[in-house]
């Protein structure tokens, strides 16, 4: 019985911090969709365009930079690969500035590198479109 009680609390511990290092891990990039939100989202918005992309935008919350679907936060979408490569998740999380400097450049840039047709993602972001639905 005792042995069993031990064993218990052993799977416990290991469960609990388990889960409490991938959780630190799925908390590191809150900051990064708060300054998106800030510049692109127009939630208070009478306008009916803002209005659904502000609801686009939620809905799609980490997937406006993720990969839909997968469970490893570092598979990223174009859009999010593209940010990821001027931004470092444990050094700018706090750097508003550096962050907002990043969305601006990232919009500059082309969707399709290869295609000087391709729209930015700023054009296809002030169309009121996520970079993903592209």
């Amino acid at each position: 019985m005792r042995a069993t009680c031990w064993r218990s609390l052993c799977a416990f511990v290991v469960t609990s911090l388990s889960l409490s290092w991938s959780a630190g891990e799925a908390q590191a990039l809150p900051q990064f969709k708060k300054q998106f939100d800030l510049k692109y989202v127009k939630a208070d918005s009478q306008d009916e365009q803002d209005k659904a992309f502000a609801a686009a935008v939620k809905k799609a919350n980490c997937n406006v930079c993720h990969v839909k679907g997968k469970t490893d936060r570092k598979l990223r979408n174009p859009y999010g690969e593209a940010l990821s490569g001027l931004l470092d998740h444990k050094l700018d999380k706090d750097n508003a500035v550096k962050i907002q400097k990043a969305l601006d450049d990232v919009a500059a840039m082309k969707k399709d590198a290869g295609d000087p047709n391709s729209p930015t993602w700023g054009d296809i972001l002030n169309e009121k479109k996520l970079p993903v639905e592209q």
